[in-house]
């Protein structure tokens, strides 16, 4: 198991092999995600918007930039 010390300012230092292993470097950003209480699941968050597609598979009809606009401005308006 991979260990980390927290500061006084609330900062760790995430080990070499986490570090290599989460494909992670300066800048990057991390998530924190909450499985049940003082229990979270810490990973990357640098995956690329590419990745995402298909994730929901095809859409069932399409839709122009027109339709999308029209419903845009009908759902703007009625929010007034």
């Amino acid at each position: 198991m991979t260990t980390a010390t927290v500061t006084s300012k609330g900062q760790i230092t995430i080990p070499a092999n986490v570090r290599q292993s989460l494909h992670v470097d300066a800048g990057d950003r991390v998530e924190f995600v909450e499985l049940e209480p003082g229990q979270f699941l810490f990973m990357a968050a640098n995956r690329s918007v590419t990745e995402l597609k298909g994730m929901f598979g095809k859409p069932s009809k399409s839709v122009s930039i027109e339709e999308m606009n029209q419903a845009i401005a009908s759902r703007g308006a009625s929010a007034r």
